[in-house]
């Protein structure tokens, strides 16, 4: 029981992070599933059969609160879903010790891209309001979810900060389109993990705690999203990752490192992540007005309204031909900034 009641509570404050951010549900309850010592692949098929349920919760609220974009969630889901089936299968043939330090290596470069980012360069927003491309978002899509599935978690690490660095559609609409699409991705891995694994190694008692934690937390999750910093949000939970999954590195076959070698890595890790965060909220007291999701709102609908003066109401959609692959002017010349 204190084992069940520890994985929901991580379930909720991972749905939590994930529903506010955009990320780390899949990487942080992967995570610690791995450190109480449930082998790679079963894993990653428990978190992902749980996040069928989060994600369509978590979808359904973000939608409520008008934080999805439908036809970005079309255009890299469908493609999320091909490699997330993809990468289960691929994962569910490695061995247990080749696997392990793999998924450990995966999770923490996401994590150190997610501290980095965030922490240093917060949100980008000279491109706001220019379309998106089918061409970009069906490869980012392929990619992220084959990450997805082979890490445990992914989907969210790759896509949001993507999208987010393109600066092109509004912050909120990026978290909740990326956790609505999820949704596809997390049935096709499950998909994935069944037909090759069946239900061999799946903890369904697990996985019903992380779903009732992240079921709980996702309506709060998309309310928040207005209001919660993403440039400190990014810095807790890429510095918790990188910790964590340094820790598996560490311990694992390929290293099996002493307690005082390990603690050569985790000191400096600690005060790196303590000045990330640190720094992340001087930043948000800085400058409230530019940090926080409410003005980054404001000034998406004026860019798009600017747009739509400009060119008519197809400059907000793109233009059919002749664009770049995240949109840029239509003679083929790179946007400006």
């Amino acid at each position: 029981m204190p084992t069940l009641l520890l994985i929901a509570i991580v379930g909720f404050v991972a749905q939590l992070v994930d529903g506010s951010l955009g990320m780390a549900y899949g990487v942080t309850t992967t995570t610690l599933l791995l450190a109480i010592g449930t082998n790679p692949a079963a894993a990653s098929a428990t978190v992902h059969l749980a996040e069928i349920g989060t994600t369509l919760v978590s979808g359904a609220s973000h939608w409520k609160f008008g934080n999805v974009d439908w036809k970005v969630v079309a255009k890299i889901g469908i493609p999320g879903a091909i490699g997330a089936f993809a990468g289960a299968t691929v994962l569910s043939n490695l061995s247990t010790e080749i696997a392990a330090p793999i998924m450990a290596i995966i999770l923490l470069t996401l994590g150190v891209y997610i501290l980095v980012r965030f922490t240093t360069f917060g949100l980008p927003k000279g491109n706001l309001g220019k379309p998106l491309r089918k061409r970009f978002l069906g490869p980012l899509g392929l990619f992220a979810g084959f990450v997805d599935a082979t890490g445990g978690g992914g989907w969210g690490p790759v896509g949001t900060p993507a999208l987010l660095a393109s600066g092109r559609i509004e912050p909120r609409k990026v978290i909740g389109s990326i956790d609505t699409s999820e949704f596809l991705v997390a049935v096709a891995a499950s998909l994935g993990f069944l037909f090759s694994l069946g239900s061999q190694g799946i903890n369904w008692a697990w996985a019903g705690a992380i779903l009732l934690g992240g079921v709980a937390a996702a309506p709060v999750a998309a309310y928040l999203v207005r209001h919660v910093p993403p440039r400190l949000l990014g810095s807790l939970v890429g510095g918790m990752i990188i910790l964590t999954n340094t820790r598996s590195l560490l311990r694992s076959d390929w290293i099996e490192a002493s307690s005082t070698v390990q603690w050569l890595f985790y000191g400096p890790i600690i005060v790196i992540w303590a000045a990330a965060i640190a720094y992340s909220v001087h930043q948000y007291v800085k400058d409230k007005a530019a940090e926080s999701a409410d003005a980054l709102h404001r000034e998406f609908e004026a860019r798009e309204a600017e747009l739509v003066l400009v060119g008519g109401p197809t400059a907000a959609e793109g233009a059919p031909d002749g664009n770049d692959a995240t949109g840029g002017e239509p003679d083929g010349r790179p946007t400006t900034v």
